[in-house]
C-alpha cells in the first residue's frame, strides 16, 4: 500500500482520528487543491469514473458490509437504494457536466456598454461531508458525484453505526483514487464535533435537527458554510377523489422500504374519514403479499437497540394513551434478537403522543382521519416545514393548491420518496427540515463558486461619472434614472 493508503487508514485508527490527524488531512488535501486548483472535464469524468468502478467492482462486499451493521439489510434494497442511485447519478454527472461546466454569459448594463459579463464555475477547495447510517453509500457517493464534479477534494466521515462499511472504504478506495483527493474517516467517538470544526470550503451535513444545529453552530466559528440535510415529519395525503387502495398499497411500500428508516419516507398519513377503515383493510393485505413475516430476509432490522427500543417505547406510548394499534404481520410484533420490528398503523392517537410530535424513523404509521382538507394543510403549516410533501389526488388544481400552501423540501405526486430518485430534481430540506440542495445541476452549483467575472469594455462610463460632478455626470445620471 502506497503511502496515501496508509494515510487513509490512519485516519480510521481510534487513537489516530483526532482533531490533529483531521487537521493533517484536511492540510494535505487542500495544498493538493492549490497544486491543482482547477481539474478539467477529463479529469472531473476520470474521478467520477473511478468511484463508479469501485462501486460496480465492490458491488456484493458493499452489500455485505452494510447488512453487517444493519444486523440484517436486504441485499435488494441495498441494490434498489443505493447501488443503482449511485450507478445511475454518476451517468447522468458525466453526460451534463460539460454544459454544467461552460462559462456562462451575462447580460451587460447599460453603463458598462462594451464590457463582458462572464459567470465562471470553479471548485470551492476541500469539502467536508457528514453522512449518516441509514444510506451510507447513497449519502456518501451521491454528495461526492456533485462534489468530484465540481473539481472539489473531499473528507467523509461516516456513521459510528457504519463500521464495517467504513474499513471497507478505507481499506480499497485508495486504489481508485488517492486520499489526497478522498479520504474516509471513521467515527471512534466524538470525531464529529472536531470534524464540523474544521476550516473546510464547505460542510455538508445529513442526519438530525439536533445534530445539525451542533454541526453548523461548530462550523460557524470558522465561516464555514453548511448545506444541512435534516429530518421532518413529511404528510401523505390522500384526498377523497384518490383510490384508497392505490394510495395504500403506495404508502405502505415506501413506509416498509428499509423498515421505515428513511428520511424523507411518509412519516404520517391524513386519510378521509369515510376512508380509514378501508385503508387500513388494503394495508393489512399489503404487507403479507411482500413479507411473510419480519423473519424474511426481504425487510431489514432496526440499526440498532437504541433505536429498537425507542421504536417499542413510541407503541407502547400510543397505546396507553388510547390510541388502536395495528401490527400488520401475523406472528409476534417484533423480535429482539434480529431487531426486526413489524410494521404497525396506528389510529386515534392522540395529538400529545409520542408518535404524533416526534419524527418516527421506523415502520410505525399513523392513520388521521379528516373531514375537511383545508383543515389538514392548516395542520401541517402550523408545524416545522416537513422535509417532504406526499398529496395523493387526480385533481391537478388540488394538487397545486396543496403544493402551493404547503412548503416542504420535495413533493411527489400520487407517490411517495420518488422525487429523491431523480438526478435532474435538487435535493434538499427547507427551514427545520435542512437548507441548501445537491444532487444534479443544483449540487455541481452548491459545491462550486459561481464567480462573476467583468471585462471593461473600451468605453469608460466612470470616467464621466467621477468627482469633480460636473454637468456632464448630472446629464448622464438624470438619463441613467429616469
Amino acid at each position: 500500500m502506497n503511502s496515501e493508503g496508509k494515510l487513509g487508514a490512519s485516519a480510521a485508527g481510534a487513537d489516530h482520528s483526532d482533531r490533529e490527524t483531521l487537521g493533517a488531512i484536511l492540510a494535505r488535501q487542500r495544498q493538493a487543491f492549490h497544486t491543482e486548483s482547477l481539474p478539467t472535464y477529463e479529469d472531473r469524468v476520470a474521478h467520477l469514473r473511478a468511484i463508479q468502478r469501485f462501486v460496480r467492482d465492490h458491488k456484493q462486499a458493499l452489500c455485505d458490509a452494510i447488512s453487517a451493521d444493519y444486523g440484517h439489510r436486504s441485499p435488494h434494497e441495498t441494490l434498489l437504494t443505493e447501488v443503482l442511485p449511485v450507478i445511475q447519478g454518476i451517468d447522468h454527472a458525466c453526460r451534463h457536466l460539460r454544459s454544467w461546466m461552460r462559462v456562462q454569459r451575462r447580460s451587460v448594463d447599460i453603463t458598462f456598454l462594451g464590457s463582458r459579463n462572464r459567470v465562471i464555475p470553479q471548485p470551492l477547495g476541500v469539502i467536508g461531508a457528514i453522512v449518516p447510517w441509514n444510506f451510507p453509500l447513497n449519502l456518501s457517493f451521491v454528495p461526492l458525484t456533485a462534489i468530484l464534479a465540481a473539481g472539489n477534494r473531499a473528507m467523509v466521515k461516516m456513521s459510528e453505526n457504519s463500521r464495517t462499511l467504513t474499513r471497507l472504504l478505507i481499506d480499497r478506495m485508495p486504489t481508485y483514487l488517492p486520499t489526497d483527493r478522498l479520504t474516509f474517516v471513521e467515527e471512534t467517538g466524538g470525531i464529529g464535533e472536531a470534524f464540523s470544526s474544521l476550516p473546510f470550503d464547505h460542510l455538508l451535513f445529513t442526519g438530525s435537527s439536533e445534530t445539525g444545529r451542533r454541526v453548523m453552530s461548530a462550523a460557524a466559528a470558522n465561516l464555514v458554510p453548511v448545506t444541512l440535510e435534516l429530518g421532518g415529519r413529511s404528510p401523505a395525503i390522500v384526498c377523497e377523489d384518490f383510490p384508497v387502495a392505490t394510495a395504500a398499497e403506495r404508502i405502505i411500500q415506501v413506509k416498509c422500504l428499509n423498515a421505515g428508516q428513511i428520511c424523507t419516507t411518509v412519516d404520517h398519513a391524513f386519510v378521509p374519514h369515510a376512508a380509514v377503515d378501508a385503508f387500513v383493510a388494503h394495508a393489512r393485505m399489503v404487507v403479507p403479499r411482500q413479507y411473510r413475516s419480519i423473519d424474511t430476509p426481504d425487510y431489514t432490522s432496526v440499526i440498532d437497540d437504541r433505536s429498537f427500543n425507542r421504536l417499542k417505547a413510541t407503541i407502547e406510548d400510543a397505546r396507553s394513551r388510547g390510541a388502536t394499534v395495528i401490527p400488520l404481520l401475523p406472528g409476534p410484533p417484533w423480535n429482539a434478537t434480529t431487531r426486526k420490528f413489524a410494521p404497525h398503523l396506528v389510529l386515534n392517537a392522540p395529538a400529545d403522543a409520542d408518535v404524533m410530535t416526534r419524527e418516527i424513523f421506523g415502520p410505525i404509521l399513523p392513520v388521521i382521519g379528516y373531514t375537511n382538507l383545508d383543515e389538514v394543510v392548516t395542520t401541517i403549516i402550523a408545524g416545522p416545514r416537513p422535509l417532504a410533501l406526499y398529496p395523493f389526488t387526480n385533481d391537478e388544481s388540488v394538487a397545486q393548491r396543496i403544493v402551493e400552501r404547503v412548503m416542504s423540501g420535495g413533493v411527489t405526486v400520487n407517490h411517495a420518496l420518488l422525487h429523491v430518485a431523480q438526478h435532474d430534481l435538487p435535493f434538499g430540506g427547507v427551514g427545520a427540515s435542512g437548507m441548501g440542495h445537491y444532487h444534479g445541476r443544483e449540487g455541481f452549483t452548491t459545491f462550486s463558486k459561481m464567480r462573476p467575472v467583468l471585462y471593461q469594455g473600451p468605453i469608460d462610463a466612470m470616467r464621466w461619472l467621477s468627482p469633480p460632478y460636473g454637468t456632464l455626470a448630472s446629464r448622464v445620471l438624470s438619463f441613467l434614472t429616469r
